[in-house]
């Protein structure tokens, strides 16, 4: 079979601290609730399967196309037999909770076991008093870490400051974190969902209950060698791809104007547009990506040209070649 760009069916989350940008900015079809939290882009993670919509492979899931050698999905990407990556949009109206991911060591050990969690965020909208909170204060030990938490205020060691619209947040396994109000993200990750609490602002429901926290194993797993996480940006007008991270999970790169190409070398490669729209060209004919929208190109995919309008983020990833 012929492969082409593959568009899958968003799997949308609802939780307290969601609300409507992910339709009004990202063009998501939403129920009439306003707690739409997560727009699930890309995925293959247990039940949660991204589901094709176009093409002769409409209605398959990611975890048959990556069974499927035929359609050669992940190529020389990977020796997983899961797809690795899991790409999502997050509205956060509210603060979310601290948390800290582990790394593959420590995943391998939990039950059932799972990959760890290294990520990146792309901050495609933040509010005038929005923060995030990424790293811990330099100096911070554990000792100090875990009188905070068991205080209650253990966003006094946390590294804290205000992201513009454009920044992007590398957050390997083991770094303390939180994404706070106002903030519209595109994040990157591994396909995991292995992730302890440190601290959720003191929060309790209408019951007066708070939420469990997992202090032990969140000190657990901290990386304490680092320290404040930085922001990353694309210089403006730079007509070709320009590489934001690379890790030994994924690379990061951003289009911000002009047109590059991509694909063609045996390994997958994953497109969203946070902002703007822009077109693919392939063998087979052209594909509109518009705000919001995102496409899988297998592995097995020739080149195809991406070209940006004005105005016009594209977010491309994939793993370490």
């Amino acid at each position: 079979m012929d492969t082409y760009p593959l568009r899958f069916t968003p799997i949308l989350k609802q939780t307290i601290w969601g609300g409507r940008r992910l339709a009004t900015q990202l063009g998501k079809v939403l129920g009439e609730e306003d707690n739409y939290a997560e727009s699930w882009e890309i995925v293959d993670h247990g039940e949660d399967q991204s589901v094709v919509e176009n093409g002769p492979l409409a209605g398959k899931t990611l975890e048959e196309l990556v069974a499927d050698k035929n359609i050669g999905v992940l190529g020389h990407s990977t020796l997983s037999e899961s797809f690795p990556l899991l790409l999502k949009y997050l509205d956060c109206n509210r603060v979310l909770s601290v948390q800290v991911h582990p790394d593959d060591e420590y995943g391998r050990k939990m039950s059932p076991p799972d990959l760890g969690k290294t990520e990146a965020w792309y901050i495609v909208e933040s509010q005038e008093d929005s923060l995030v909170y990424a790293g811990l204060k330099t100096g911070v030990t554990r000792r100090d870490l875990q009188v905070a938490a068991e205080q209650g205020e253990t966003d006094s060691v946390l590294h804290a400051f205000h992201p513009e619209a454009g920044d992007v947040l590398y957050i390997p396994a083991g770094t303390v974190h939180a994404l706070g109000e106002g903030l519209l993200v595109a994040e990157i990750q591994q396909s995991s969902n292995t992730t302890f609490r440190l601290h959720d602002w003191n929060r309790v429901n209408a019951q007066g209950q708070s939420r469990q926290l997992h202090i032990a194993e969140s000190l657990e797993v901290t990386d304490f060698t680092r320290g404040p996480i930085s922001p990353l940006r694309a210089q403006d007008h730079q007509p070709h791809w320009q590489e934001i991270i690379r890790c030994d999970k994924f690379v990061l790169n951003v289009l911000n104007s002009g047109s590059d190409v991509i694909a063609g070398d045996g390994y997958f490669h994953i497109l969203t547009v946070p902002k703007g729209c822009a077109k693919l060209q392939t063998q087979g004919g052209e594909y509109p990506l518009n705000a919001g929208e995102s496409i899988l190109l297998p592995a097995s995919m020739t080149q195809v040209t991406v070209i940006t309008s004005p105005e016009t983020v594209v977010l491309e990833m994939h793993q370490p070649i």
